[in-house]
Parts: C-alpha cells; sequence; structure tokens
C-alpha cells in the first residue's frame, strides 16, 4: 500500500512539472523571444532619441572594450610572476612570486594617491569615454616649454573628476603602470629586500612613472614638440615602448648597478657564471600569458572601441612576437648548438616590446622587420650586459625592456607610413617616419630617448643609492645564500620537497669580490661569520 502512494506521489509530481513545461513554452502576449523590439523603430522617434541612443551605443562600446582590455592587461602580472619565478632558483620563489603581487598592491595605491593625477590631471580626458574628462584640465606649465604635471584628480577627487570615463581611464591606465612597477623586480632578484621592493613601488607609481607618463600621455613638452617646435607629431609613443618599458627598463639597469650581482654569478677574472632558471615551463607559461594580454594591451590603446585599426594593432603585434621568438630561438641555435628555451621566450617578449611604441602607424611588413630586429638584439643584449658591462640580470629585463623599449621607441620614427595618427597631438596629417619623408619625426623620438637616459635612468640611479644607504637595498649574505624564502617570507614555495643544492648555493674561493655587500669577502665571511662549512 505504501508503495502504491509513493508512486502516485511521484506521478503527481511529474505530472505538474509537466504541466508547468508546457504553460512555459507556450507563446504569452508581450513575450520578444528574438529581441526584435530591442532595435525596432516605431516611426515616433524624434532625431535626438535616435541621437541620443546612438550615443549610448558608441559610449558603451567604447567603455566595454576599454574595461575588458584593462582586464586582460591586469592579467600581465600572472605572467611576469610566472616568468621571473621559473627563471630563478626554487630557493627564491615564493619571494619572487610574491614580489611581483605585492607590487600591483603598491602600485594600485600609489597610483591612486598621487600618480594619476599627475599624469592625467591636465589631459582633457579621453575623448572615446565621454566629456566629464573635461575636468582634467589641470596642468602646470613652464612657458615656451609645456605641460610638466597635472594637478586634478588626486585620489579620484575633485570637481567632476567622480565620472565614469575619468574612472575607466583610471583603471586603464593604473595596470598599464603596473608593468613598469614590475619589471625591476626581475633584475635585482634572488638578493633584493622585500622591504626595498615596496618603498620602490611607491616612489614609481607616485613620481617616477606618472611624471614621464604626463609629458607623453598627458599633453606634457614631449607630446606638444611637434605643435611648438616643428619636430613631427612630438613624442609618439602609441602603447608605451617608452613610457611603460624603457622607463621600467632603465629602473632595473639602475637598480642591478646599485645592488650589486648574485654571490657567486661572477668569478675572480669576471668571467659568469650560468644560474639556471628553476621551473622553465613555468616561464614557458608566462611568456604565453603575457603574449595573449599583449594584444588588449596595444589594441586596447585606441580607447576606443570604433577605432578599427585595434585590427592592425593586434596583427602586427602578433608578427613582431612571433618573428621575435624566432629570430632569438634560430640566433641561439646557430651560435651554441641548442634553442635555448629562455631565449626564445625573451625573444618574443623583445619583439612584442619593440612594436609597442609603432603598432598602430606602421604595416605588418615593418612590424616583422621590427621584431626580427628585437629578438636578434635581446640575444646580443643579454651577452653583452652579463659579459662586458659585468651585471647581474637573473630574467633578462634590462636587455628585453630598456634596450628594445629604445629599439621600439626609434622604430616609430624610421617606420611609421602616415595612414594613422591625423590630428594626434595637434598636428595634422599621418605620422610620418625617416622611410616616409619626415626626419623630423626621428628626432622627435631621440628627445624621448634622451630624457629616458636622463630623467629616467638617472632619478633611478639616485633614488636607488640614497634608498641603499637609509633602508638598505639588499639582503645579508647569509640570507642569500640560503635562499629567501624563509629569511624575508617566513615560509617556502616548495615545502614538502627537498631542493637540491649545487656548488652556486654556497660561497667560493674564486667568487669575485661584490663591493656592494657590506663586510662580504668571497670564501664566507660576511660581518665576521663564515659562510660556508
Amino acid at each position: 500500500m505504501k508503495k502504491s502512494w509513493k508512486i502516485a506521489g511521484a506521478l503527481l509530481v511529474l505530472g505538474i512539472f509537466a504541466i508547468a513545461a508546457m504553460i512555459s513554452i507556450t507563446p504569452t502576449t508581450g513575450s520578444d523571444p528574438t529581441g526584435a523590439a530591442y532595435v525596432a523603430a516605431t516611426g515616433a522617434e524624434t532625431l535626438s532619441e535616435v541621437a541620443t541612443t546612438a550615443s549610448k551605443a558608441y559610449y558603451g562600446a567604447n567603455f566595454t572594450w576599454i574595461m575588458l582590455t584593462g582586464f586582460m592587461v591586469f592579467f600581465f602580472q600572472c605572467g611576469f610572476a610566472m616568468v621571473e619565478t621559473g627563471f630563478t632558483r626554487g630557493k627564491n620563489a615564493a619571494h619572487t612570486m610574491t614580489m611581483n603581487f605585492m607590487v600591483f598592491l603598491v602600485g594600485a595605491i600609489g597610483y591612486f594617491l598621487v600618480g594619476f593625477a599627475l599624469q592625467f590631471g591636465g589631459s582633457g580626458g579621453a575623448a572615446g569615454l565621454g566629456t566629464g574628462g573635461s575636468a582634467l584640465g589641470s596642468m602646470l606649465s613652464i612657458p615656451g616649454l609645456g605641460g610638466i604635471l597635472g594637478y586634478n584628480g588626486f585620489m579620484l577627487s575633485g570637481l567632476g573628476v567622480y565620472d565614469p570615463g575619468i574612472y575607466a581611464l583610471f583603471f586603464f591606465q593604473m595596470v598599464f603602470m603596473d608593468t613598469t612597477v614590475t619589471i625591476p623586480t626581475g633584475a635585482m632578484a634572488e638578493r633584493v629586500k622585500y622591504s626595498s621592493m615596496v618603498i620602490t613601488s611607491f616612489f614609481i607609481s607616485m613620481f617616477l612613472y606618472p611624471l614621464f607618463g604626463n609629458w607623453v600621455w598627458g599633453g606634457g613638452w614631449l607630446a606638444t614638440l611637434g605643435k611648438n617646435f616643428g619636430l613631427g607629431h612630438g613624442v609618439v609613443d602609441f602603447a608605451g615602448s617608452a613610457v611603460v618599458h624603457s622607463m621600467g627598463g632603465m629602473l632595473a639597469l639602475a637598480g642591478a648597478i646599485v645592488i650589486g650581482p648574485r654571490i657567486g654569478k661572477f668569478k675572480k677574472d669576471g668571467t659568469a657564471r650560468a644560474f639556471p632558471g628553476h621551473d622553465i615551463p613555468m616561464a614557458i607559461i608566462g611568456t604565453i600569458i603575457l603574449f595573449f594580454c599583449w594584444f588588449s594591451f596595444n589594441a586596447g590603446s585606441t580607447l576606443n572601441a570604433s577605432d578599427f585599426r585595434l585590427a592592425i594593432v593586434a596583427t602586427n603585434t602578433m608578427i613582431a612576437g612571433a618573428i621575435g621568438g624566432l629570430s632569438a630561438m634560430f640566433y641561439m641555435w646557430v651560435r651554441h648548438g641548442k634553442p635555448d628555451p629562455s631565449m626564445t621566450a625573451n625573444g618574443a617578449l623583445a619583439g612584442l616590446v619593440a612594436i609597442t611604441a609603432p603598432s598602430a602607424f606602421v604595416n605588418a611588413g615593418a612590424a616583422f622587420v621590427i621584431g626580427l630586429l628585437g629578438g636578434l638584439l635581446v640575444c646580443v643584449a643579454v651577452s653583452f650586459v652579463e659579459n662586458k658591462l659585468k651585471l647581474d640580470d637573473p630574467v633578462g629585463a634590462i636587455s628585453v625592456h630598456c634596450i628594445n623599449g629604445i629599439w621600439g621607441t626609434l622604430a616609430v620614427g624610421l617606420f611609421a607610413d602616415g595612414t594613422y595618427g591625423d590630428g594626434l597631438n595637434g598636428v595634422a596629417g599621418g605620422v610620418r617616419g625617416l622611410f616616409y619623408g619626415d626626419a623630423s619625426q626621428l628626432f622627435a623620438q631621440l628627445a624621448a630617448v634622451g630624457v629616458l637616459i636622463v630623467y629616467g635612468f638617472g632619478l633611478s640611479y639616485v633614488f636607488f643609492k640614497v634608498l641603499d644607504k637609509v633602508w638598505g637595498l639588499r639582503v645579508s649574505a647569509e640570507a642569500e645564500l640560503e635562499g629567501l624564502d624563509l629569511p624575508e617570507m617566513g615560509v617556502s614555495a616548495y615545502p614538502e620537497l627537498q631542493l637540491a643544492k649545487s656548488e652556486l648555493d654556497f660561497d667560493n674561493s674564486d667568487n669575485m669580490e661584490i663591493k656592494q655587500l657590506p663586510n662580504y669577502k668571497p670564501f664566507g665571511y660576511a660581518a665576521g661569520k663564515k659562510l660556508t662549512s
């Protein structure tokens, strides 16, 4: 009997579900399954209503584009963290990975507090993001030269700053700035104090990066070299070879000089030892992530979804990155007999850095040449930095970002073909480089490189020297040899694994003395304590 009632109850429930389903599939009055009513005209619309709808669609597309590309550029942090951690040793993995996360946290707040206002406070905003950008109209200028800094929008506050277009611009530009903050961590990895990188990240995000960014992207004096002094369109940097990558590379160069090499990197005779990365697959995955996100990095810099040049930008980015990696791979294969994975990755990144400034202004053939030379250049530069300059750059940040950032900046002045950029920086006509009849554009780009060296490298070097004296830039010799995970972070990246040790994990009588490491003498003496047993 109970079984019969259970069956009856189950049938009743199924019957109710069936009736409900039949009702749900029966067309009801007012339904619109095709969405026709969303776009169908009634014939009674006024011209003003049509214009309002079109305007909302235009700005809606732009907001969606800039926010989605900004989200993807943020994912750069994952790519950089994996590349740097994979190229360094396992005993420093937690330290290196966390540094790459921390610099985003610090950079976002520093840029929010001060940096955005200095960079874009006098820019007038972005035309494709609405009229609210007019609130960003406060620029401090030097008569006869041009703007040097903005001063509206600190903490995204101020008269008229509470605007979605300004917030979208802040979001997109903040993740660009954070790329610059990340770059020097690789050049100083495995011996830099975590606390020093916190201070450094505030300095970059609040002052160093925003001021140069203002001069190029915020309507400052480098951008107006064309309008004021007849140098092409002024400094042109579509997505950041100069503003983002070269500036980060200058920081990496200054930091590597001041902090000195890792213990054991150089022998007494000056020859370098190779320090193998502990996880090459991790570094390759990180490179693929960076490559993927670079499409948004460059194409998103249109700041406008209806600027169809974004397709050319993205394709040029793909071509340059691919040939950069390929040329580096073949260079290493021919020269050393093996297709070096790390240099293949750095070659792709070098091609991407090089195409970042000219990506909107050149055709596919030029993108191929720019990326090809970028991939070869990084191979030559890595060897030069290590063997001639005697600088220790664990991940090749100087060669990838500084050297190829400069190359990309100059490439605009050589290969820009005049098909894009009419009206840019207040100058009529498209941007043309030397090969298309305008040598003055190359001079403008050279001016940017000069400022990067004097301001970017010079101020960074002074900053790191002062930080080293006042706070200390480098960990102790004992902590460096042990690995930074436990001394600096209190945790190990691989607590359940017994990491293999090599001769590079111990001091050696043949090691070069490191003058930047106080009280250090080769073969084991730091502050009077022997490092090896």
